[in-house]
């Protein structure tokens, strides 16, 4: 269980939030993740395929130019994972960090918590 969610959490930093193309983040949505999934995210709470697709999409609308880079490996403990990652321009420090929590059921992640740090060094 440990690999898969390790795999999720990297996953779904590139293929979810750092993806641009809108067909293949929504393809990577229904393999990672549970159809009822709960995004918690600092403005609410998002459920569903549909709400994290548009919010991921809109967030990538934003910062088209934004990469997602992992900042330490993935922890995975029991059925819940976590990941530090940075968000900024390629090759530049990032212009926000955080932490991204999961918990995975049925090797899918059902709940995701993303932290934002309030300072990103």
């Amino acid at each position: 269980m440990s690999d898969r969610i390790n795999e999720l959490l990297l996953r779904n930093l590139q293929e979810v939030f750092g993806e641009g193309d809108a067909s293949r983040r929504r393809e990577a949505i229904k393999e990672l993740y549970t159809e009822d999934c709960m995004i918690y995210v600092p403005p609410g709470v998002l459920v569903g395929y549909d709400a994290l697709d548009k919010f991921a999409g809109d967030l990538r609308a934003m910062h088209p130019h934004f990469v997602y880079t992992p900042h330490s490996k993935p922890q995975a403990l029991h059925n819940a994972g976590r990941l530090a990652w940075g968000s900024g321009p390629r090759g530049e420090s990032p212009d926000y960090t955080g932490w991204d929590v999961i918990i995975v059921r049925d090797g899918k992640i059902a709940a995701l918590y993303v932290f934002l740090d309030t300072d990103p060094t």
